[in-house]
Parts: structure tokens; C-alpha cells; sequence
């Protein structure tokens, strides 16, 4: 299945008008757009699109407004790869500063493979404490060869930490999570309460100008879903924890056209700010672990009730259901858990002629395609939500989980080898830009914040956005670089 095809697929699946999809401007036949067996340019150009054209609905529902939106397949490759390429002040963040030392694969007893993430410091101790190591690759290492995979992925489940077998898609299947989530849309809309229709504004000049968004995530889907509302428009203020380590190869990429404030969410009087920015909010995008923002008052159905009317968006890794519905995950984790990195190894032995009698090493995509795809369909997901607020009315959840999004993914189907692997490859990070990169890329100045972070100055470099809206351009504006250049509350409305 091509672009075309699988946009058509969702856009009717989450109740938009099929009468759009002709102002739908794709790449007829988008892969293999990179170096993969699987579709990525598909996945790329159809996420980025649908987000694209269901702002440009939403704009046309609020003032009339007809347009066409676009997107290059190969833009949208390099755009699911942004974190990598962007400067601040002539210097390129390397793509080792992306990971920590210890995170990765590594072979265990039964002659298969864990995948660590150890990203956030407190993940990586949790890690240690389980194995009893010192803290270098190779004393992890060793630690690993006396643990069976999946009882180390349940060691590690059982802390709280991120660690996940290898698996294939088959063994993925027949999992009780793998049984749990087949079927499941990527993107779910579920109406969660009552509330008038909202008046149309015809006064906007972007799709989601008014529009006020709370973005709670981390890491990497909801800060790009976030990134896209802010480039449609909207008033996005990041709210991150003062306690929760900062990560700025990542964040400082995905603090485009935001604002960022951090509230601490154990502090009652941070829960009470909170609160009052909910009053004035249209859209609370959130990341947390199942259940970790109820405790604090903060679930779907407290929210509804509190500002009827708002569009509630949830991201989280294993989906609703299953055993492993309240796991944590990130990109690489699913990849490895829910059987990509076999079969994209198989088919790299395939194509290349290694491989051998022992299992092999898992091989991840080429970028953190099912982050960037989620983090895209979360936008579209949002878009229609807020289209059902003007036709319908009422309170929406949008769900979206990175299992059910690879599960979508891996629908689209697989390259054969032979031609998977002759898509061109990612351009390297380097100074000066390779020639490929350098005409993709806009310039951002340092955002003139009102909070602790927001005095320093500088200019960034980033891959600009690749949909294109031929009668709303999207909003580059500038980037607070930080996670607390803002204090905590609302832009008065347009």
C-alpha cells in the first residue's frame, strides 16, 4: 500500500470528508524514499500529509477557506530525522549526544538480544541496580550474558525500567500484548463528554490561530505533535517538570514555535496553575505513563469535566489494553519488542549475503520512524478532533500508541530486499551541510521568554516543515531552545 492509499484509509476511518483527499498531493510511488525494507516514505509522507491536510479542514471549517496541501517524500524522510541536522549558533549537535553511552542491544544467555534505554539518568541507575555492574558497555555487557532476554525485559518491567527482548513479528503475535493490540486503529477517537458546538472563527489567518494547547510530553512523538500544532498556529505551552533531567539534543529541536514552562506536578500549588491554565485551554496533550496523571487529577474525564469542549490527547506505548498497557517504551524499545529490528535484520542478511547459524543482531530503522509517525498522527488525530468540535460539539480523546502505530506501519507492507536497501541513504551530519540538506533548512531565533531560561540569545538551523498549505504556510516563528524560557500562562487570543 502507497501514500494515497493508506491516507485515504485513515482519513475516512476517523470520519473526514473523502471529498478532501483530492487536495492531497503525494508521491505516487514514495519508496523506498531511504534505506529500509519497509515503507518509511509512505509512512513519512502519508503522517506528515494527513496532519497537513486535516489543519487546512479545520481552517476551511472555521472561515471557508479551500486549499491544497503537499508534501516530497524525501523532505519528509529528512523532516523524521530533524533532531539530527539542526544547528544552534553555527554548531551541529552530533548524533552521539542522542543517546547514552550505555543504551543499545546487547546478546544475553539464550542466544538472543535485550534491547536498554538509558536515556534519562534515573532509567539508566534502575538499570545498573537490576544487573549490579559497573557503569561501562562492557560490564553491562557481561552482566547480560547471565540473563535469559525476556527475564530480563520482566526484571526490568517489574522497576519501571526500559529494557525489551528481541522478538520476531511471529513470537510479537502470538505475545498476550501482540493478541491484545491486533486491530487496534493507530489513531482512535472516542467522544468523552458533553459540550456545546464550537462558533467558527472566521477571523483566523492559520489553522489552529486561537487555539490554546498544554503539551505534556517527553520525548519524541508528543513534543513533534506538538511542534506541528505551534507551526498551524496554536499557542503551545510546553509544561515539562523542573526535576525530570533536560535533554537538548532532542528538546531544544522539538521547542519550535512553543513556549516552555515547568511546573512541578507533586507541588500543590504547581497542580493549581495547572488548573487555571486548563480553564483557558482547547487541547491537553499528554505522554504520561497510564494512570500517572489521574493521581494527580488530571484523567480524561476530570479534565472534560472541568472545560467542557476539550480535545484530550493521549500517547502512550503499548496501547489501552493488554498486559502492557501501563509498560514504558520509547521508539527503539517497540521496534525491538514488536519484531522490526528481526525482520529489517533478515532482510539486510537477505540483501547483503551475511548472516549465519546464530540469531541476528537486531537492525533498527534508519530513524525513529514510529515516534515521528506517531507524533504526526497524534496532530492529525487533534485536527479531527477539533473539526468534531464544530460539527458535533462535545469533549474528544484522541489515542494514539507507538504499538498500534508500528502494527500500521508493518500493514503497509514489506520492500524486498533487493529493493529496499537501494533507497538512498540519509545524508550525513556534517559542517558545512551536505548540499542536500542546506536548501531544506530555516533559520530560528532564540524566543524573548519571561521565565528563568528566557534571556540568552541565539539562532538555529532546522529542517523546515515539509507539508505545504498553498493558502496558510505554516509558521516557523522561533524556538525557546530551553525548557523554561516561559512563565506559566496563556498569549491573549487573536
Amino acid at each position: 500500500m502507497g501514500s494515497k492509499l493508506a491516507a485515504e484509509a485513515l482519513w475516512k476511518a476517523n470520519g473526514l470528508p473523502a471529498s478532501w483527499l483530492s487536495r492531497l498531493h503525494l508521491t505516487e510511488n514514495p519508496d523506498p524514499a531511504v534505506n529500509s525494507s519497509f515503507k518509511l516514505g509512505s509512512v513519512a509522507q502519508t503522517t506528515i500529509g494527513l496532519s497537513g491536510l486535516s489543519a487546512a479542514h479545520f481552517h476551511q471549517l472555521n472561515t471557508g477557506v479551500e486549499q491544497n496541501v503537499s508534501v516530497d517524500v524525501r523532505h519528509a524522510i529528512l523532516e523524521f530525522k530533524s533532531e539530527l541536522y539542526y544547528t544552534v549558533n553555527g554548531e551541529l549537535f552530533s548524533s552521539g549526544e542522542l543517546w547514552d553511552p550505555l543504551a543499545g542491544v546487547y546478546r544475553t544467555k539464550d542466544d538472543s538480544f535485550v534491547r536498554i534505554h538509558t536515556n534519562f539518568p534515573h532509567h539508566r541507575q534502575g538499570i545498573l541496580d537490576i544487573l549490579g555492574c559497573a557503569p561501562t558497555k562492557d560490564a553491562v555487557a557481561a552482566a547480560l550474558l547471565a540473563w535469559d532476554s525476556v527475564a530480563f525485559e520482566d526484571a526490568a518491567a517489574a522497576r519501571s525500567m526500559c529494557a525489551t527482548a528481541l522478538r520476531t513479528f511471529e513470537q510479537w503475535d502470538a505475545h498476550p500484548q501482540g493478541r491484545a493490540l491486533a486491530g487496534a486503529p493507530p489513531v482512535q477517537l472516542v467522544k468523552v463528554g458533553d459540550a456545546p458546538k464550537r462558533v467558527p472563527d472566521a477571523s483566523r489567518r492559520r489553522p489552529l490561530e486561537g487555539v490554546r494547547v498544554l503539551d505534556l510530553t517527553r520525548v519524541l512523538a508528543g513534543p513533534v505533535c506538538g511542534r506541528t500544532l505551534a507551526a498551524h498556529g496554536a499557542d503551545v505551552l510546553w509544561v515539562t517538570s523542573p526535576y525530570l533531567p533536560a535533554l537538548p539534543a532532542l528538546d531544544i529541536d522539538t521547542s519550535r514555535g512553543k513556549r516552555t514552562t515547568q511546573l512541578d506536578l507533586t507541588d500543590p500549588a504547581d497542580r493549581a496553575t495547572l488548573r487555571e491554565l486548563l480553564g483557558g485551554a482547547d487541547v491537553f496533550l499528554q505522554a504520561y505513563r497510564p494512570g500517572g496523571l489521574a493521581a494527580k487529577g488530571f484523567a480524561v474525564r476530570d479534565v472534560a469535566a472541568a472545560r467542557p469542549g476539550i480535545v484530550y490527547a493521549s500517547l502512550n506505548a503499548y496501547g489501552w489494553d493488554g498486559p502492557w498497557r501501563d509498560r514504558r517504551g520509547f521508539d527503539s524499545l517497540v521496534q525491538t519488542a514488536t519484531g522490526f529490528n528481526a525482520a529489517e535484520a533478515a532482510a539486510y542478511a537477505a540483501h547483503s549475503g551475511e548472516g549465519g547459524a546464530r540469531p541476528l543482531p537486531p537492525r533498527p530503522f534508519p530513524m525513529q520512524a514510529i515516534d515521528h509517525a506517531a507524533g504526526y498522527l497524534l496532530a492529525f488525530g487533534i485536527h479531527a478532533a477539533l473539526c468534531r468540535t464544530i460539527t458535533e460539539g462535545g469533549s474528544w480523546e484522541v489515542r494514539v500508541s507507538l504499538a498500534a502505530v508500528g502494527q500500521w506501519i508493518r500493514s503497509l507492507g514489506q520492500l524486498a530486499p533487493g529493493v529496499g536497501f537501494a533507497g538512498e541513504p540519509l545524508p550525513p551530519c556534517t559542517l558545512p551541510q551536505a548540499p542536500e540538506v542546506r536548501p531544506l533548512l530555516v533559520e530560528l531565533k532564540r524566543a524573548a521568554g519571561d521565565g528563568p531560561g528566557g534571556a540568552e540569545g541565539g539562532v538555529m538551523c532546522a529542517i523546515k516543515h515539509s507539508a505545504v498549505l498553498d493558502a496558510t504556510p505554516v509558521r516557523e516563528g522561533d524556538a525557546p531552545m530551553r525548557l523554561d524560557a516561559h512563565l506559566p500562562r496563556w498569549l491573549p487570543r487573536p
